[in-house]
């Protein structure tokens, strides 16, 4: 499949055909100023809170194109810093969805690796319990499992099922290039025409 025509459109454009339930809570967002649209595969990872082992072991894992969601269960601890970010870009890994806060912030903005997150914190978690990665999990309070389509940028982060990725990625298309087409003034007029229907 190519993941990459994903993010010829917007989070937005995929909310007609995907439900609330597709899309991260509003405290994930970029973590550094005009991140690119990312789109790829879910590579999932649940730590147990204070550890960031599990995260470490998927950027070895994952394959190249994948973004590494992650649940950390906790806002006390980072998961991921500058050196580990490097080698994931290193390593293929297209960007970061954290449940969770990171550190070295000034090195991954630096080095222009997609990072989403809940915000940053100096202090690093620990590595003892080695835990199975790449398996179901809730990240902004939504379910992710391996395989789901992630699109992420500054509207927010799309979780496109897997099974359904193509019927929503065409049917997305076809209303974004729709609404491409049309000039701001048609748009306008249909607006105003839809709103008035409903004070008749």
């Amino acid at each position: 499949m190519d993941y990459k025509k994903f993010s010829e459109i917007s989070p937005c454009d995929y909310a007609g055909a995907l439900k609330r339930e597709s899309f991260m809570d509003a405290g994930i967002k970029e973590l550094w100023p005009s991140i690119p649209r990312i789109s790829g595969p879910a590579f999932t990872v649940e730590m147990l809170a204070g550890e960031n082992l599990a995260l470490h072991r998927a950027v070895y894992e994952a394959p190249a194109g994948s973004i590494i969601v992650a649940q950390s269960n906790t806002m006390d601890y980072a998961v991921i810093g500058g050196n580990v970010t490097a080698i994931a870009q290193k390593r293929g890994i297209a960007g970061f969805v954290i449940d969770g806060v990171v550190r070295d912030i000034r090195e991954i903005r630096e080095m222009k690796m997609p990072m989403f997150g809940r915000g940053v914190l100096a202090m690093p978690g620990t590595k003892k319990n080695a835990v199975p990665v790449n398996t179901p999990i809730v990240a902004g309070g939504i379910n992710v499992n391996p395989g789901d389509i992630i699109v992420a940028d500054e509207e927010g982060i799309a979780v496109i099922p897997k099974d359904k990725a193509e019927e929503i990625y065409q049917e997305s298309k076809v209303k974004a290039d729709k609404e491409a087409a049309m000039s701001f003034e048609e748009w306008a007029q249909r607006h105003k025409t839809n709103i008035d229907s409903f004070y008749e």
